[in-house]
């Protein structure tokens, strides 16, 4: 299938592609590494638009280390310019700025979706080997080159670290540090959680302990485990996740 092409919006800051040829009612967040293209399957045919976060796809980087609220602030400059509420799907590090979104402005969102997004307990990292710190301080103080360093920050980091480049780097290391209790608490829009039940990257037991802390919130929330599914739900499965948009849809009475 091939993708929606893409257009300009907010003057180039962001590329989106278009589905259907109404306004939309759903509005798409890809994962960390990915784009909108991602969406191809899950929104054809509906009135959607899936964004390219800035930095990812075709959309140009920010210009300082953003965290996943401040790209929540570019989702938001979006919809205030279309047809809303929305609903809004959020796959990954999407999901993280759809709640972002959602927290800061229910009147934008009629209800999120959420598929594969680490929101509660942050990320516990194994501290660094002790001769990766030891070059590091030396970094520090002079005594190894820049060169040096980013071969071993290539040979220790995660994959997804050695694939970043420039600002979005550090973009990186601060969103994995992030948690989203807070936001999660104040939710008062529907929310979804769809999950890969074999996620290795966001396991299902995070899913199901966002659900409690909303649900202890009274927000109205859902959790769905989709068997033999692991991360990336918007690619392996698009049909459950355009169920969970139709239903979404028809609870808004939109």
């Amino acid at each position: 299938m091939t993708p929606a092409p893409l257009r300009a919006l907010g003057g180039g800051a962001l590329m989106a592609r278009f589905f259907g040829d109404r306004p939309p009612r759903v509005m798409a967040l890809h994962g960390w590494g990915r784009e909108s293209a991602d969406f191809t399957e899950v929104l054809d045919g509906m009135a959607a638009v899936a964004l390219d976060l800035p930095g990812f796809g075709s959309s140009p980087p920010p210009d300082r280390a953003w965290g996943a609220d401040d790209y929540a602030v570019g989702v938001i400059a979006v919809l205030e310019e279309m047809h809303s509420p929305m609903v809004v799907l959020g796959h990954s590090f999407g999901g993280r700025v759809a709640v972002c979104v959602a927290a800061r402005r229910a009147d934008l969102v009629g209800g999120l979706i959420l598929t594969g997004a680490p929101l509660v307990g942050g990320v516990r990292r194994p501290r660094p080997h002790p001769a990766y710190r030891l070059i590091r301080w030396g970094h520090r103080h002079g005594l190894v080159s820049d060169k040096r360093l980013e071969s071993l920050r290539r040979q220790h980091g995660s994959s997804d670290y050695r694939a970043a480049r420039g600002v979005m780097r550090d973009v990186l290391v601060k969103v994995v540090n992030e948690s989203y209790e807070e936001q999660l608490d104040t939710l008062s829009v529907p929310v979804h959680l769809v999950w890969g039940a074999q996620d290795r990257e966001v396991p299902v037991v995070r899913a199901r302990q966002a659900y409690r802390r909303l649900r202890e919130s009274g927000c109205a929330v859902r959790l769905r485990e989709v068997d033999g599914v692991g991360h990336d739900l918007p690619l392996s499965r698009p049909d459950v996740l355009r169920e969970a948009i139709r239903g979404m849809l028809e609870g808004t009475g939109r």
